[in-house]
This record gives C-alpha cells, structure tokens and sequence, in this order.
C-alpha cells in the first residue's frame, strides 16, 4: 500500500479480483472449430480494441478472420453471450468483502477493462448493489493503463486521484496509478486486503 493514511474511495478492478478469470475458453474454441490454444492467443491479442469499444461483431469477425473462420452477426451474438457468462463467476470472499466495506460506509467504485456489452449485463449482477459508480473502459473508449483514464475516473467520482485507493490484480495497472496519484494496492486476495484496509477513514 502506497500513500497517505486515509482515502475517500476504494476502486476495484473487476477480472481477476471481484471474478474468477474466464472459463469460457474451451467452449468458445470449439463454437468457431478452432484449436483451444491458438483460440486463447488470438482471443487476448485482440482484446484490448474490444475492452476500448469496438463493437461485439468487430472483435469475433477480427479474431475468425485469423483462422479462415466467417462470423455473422448470429453467430456473434452467441460468442458473445457465451464470453459474457464465462466471467461473471465472481469470488465469494471478495463479494463478502465489499459487502463489509459497503455496510462500514465505503464509497465504492469499479473501473473495469471490458467491452460494452459485458458492462451492460454486469450492472444487473447483485454485486454491483455495493458499488456508487460502476466505469467500464468500452464505454469511454479507453482502457487502464492509459493516463487519460485515471482523469475520468476521477471526474466520474467528483474527487481528485489523491482521495483514490485502486486495486487491480495487474502490475502495469498498479503502478499506472500510482503515476496518476493515486494510492493502489496490487491484489492478491481478499483475506490480504482486509488488515491494510482496518481502521482505514472513508
């Protein structure tokens, strides 16, 4: 933990942290015949464009048209659908802690790297009950670790990055940060969390 004592808000990042990573892979692989490895390769080079706002169809037709594979908007749809529901797994103890975090008075927002059309589903997740402001990346058409983020987060929130605590389960996105100045935290678990966060002032 990094800063000064005290904050205002604590900003949680959503994959990784509040949910398990994707389970999806296998069966994404097989709906577009092709092999789960060279699935999962193509399925991270492209991701950055898809977290920054491209469309759904864009990022499936992107990623088949590197295999020989044509994807309509039919069988994007259900990509789609599939890849969405393999990452609202969430982690029970994480959901416990920002259940205790939210009823101790924490502001509580989520800066997440992800497209559209995932945000849209998971603002109807229960999780979310906890959060005051929920920022996905698709829709502001930039993504973590970009400096200009970090200026919208904080425009969103009314507060300047200084009264920011951001937990992120990446590196790069930690000390991005930091840079911006705020506080961070690089995310292991929920029980590693619990004691840097007692006693803190919200």
């Amino acid at each position: 933990m990094t800063g000064s004592s005290t904050t205002n808000w604590l900003v949680f990042d959503y994959g990784g942290v509040i949910s398990r990573h994707t389970d999806a892979i296998p069966e994404l692989a097989n709906r577009m015949g092709i092999g789960p490895a060279d699935f999962e390769s193509a399925y991270w080079a492209g991701r950055d464009l898809y977290d920054r706002g491209c469309s759904d169809l864009e990022y499936w037709r992107a990623l088949g048209s590197r295999f020989g594979v044509m994807v309509d908007e039919e069988l994007s749809a259900t990509l789609t659908e599939i890849d969405i529901a393999g990452w609202l797994h969430t982690d029970e103890d994480t959901v416990a802690l920002l259940a205790e975090l939210a009823a101790a008075g924490a502001q509580l927002a989520l800066l997440s790297n992800a497209p559209v059309s995932f945000g849209r589903v998971a603002e109807r997740q229960p999780w979310t009950a906890h959060f005051e402001h929920l920022v996905f990346s698709g829709d502001l058409r930039m993504a973590k670790p970009d400096p200009e983020i970090w200026t919208a987060l904080a425009a969103t929130l009314r507060a300047s990055e200084a009264d920011c605590l951001f937990i992120d389960d990446r590196e790069v996105n930690v000390a991005a940060a930091l840079g911006a100045g705020m506080r961070a935290h690089l995310w292991s678990s929920a029980a590693r969390l619990r004691p840097e966060l007692a006693g803190m002032l919200w």
